[in-house]
């Protein structure tokens, strides 16, 4: 065999090799995504929403729209 003849490229199997490797690319991107998503935008909003409830008066609320007449029946 010749010191200097090139190999041969690799045909078999190529796209396989290749599909597998975007594959376990795209999980991970997808898990540092979903991860993102859920501590930069869910959390702070579960947060924001408890914090709104638990200082929500539904009775003080209520009447405020009374006096405003929002409620037809509610005199």
């Amino acid at each position: 065999m010749n010191s200097g003849a090139l190999l041969k490229p690799q045909m078999h199997g190529l796209l396989a090799k290749r599909l597998w490797v975007h594959i376990i690319g795209a999980f991970i991107v997808a898990l540092e995504v979903a991860a993102a998503y859920k501590f930069d935008v869910a959390e702070p909003r579960k947060k924001v929403h408890a914090d709104f409830y638990r200082k929500y008066d539904s009775m003080k609320d209520f009447k405020e729209m009374r006096k405003a007449g929002i409620f037809q029946s509610a005199k």
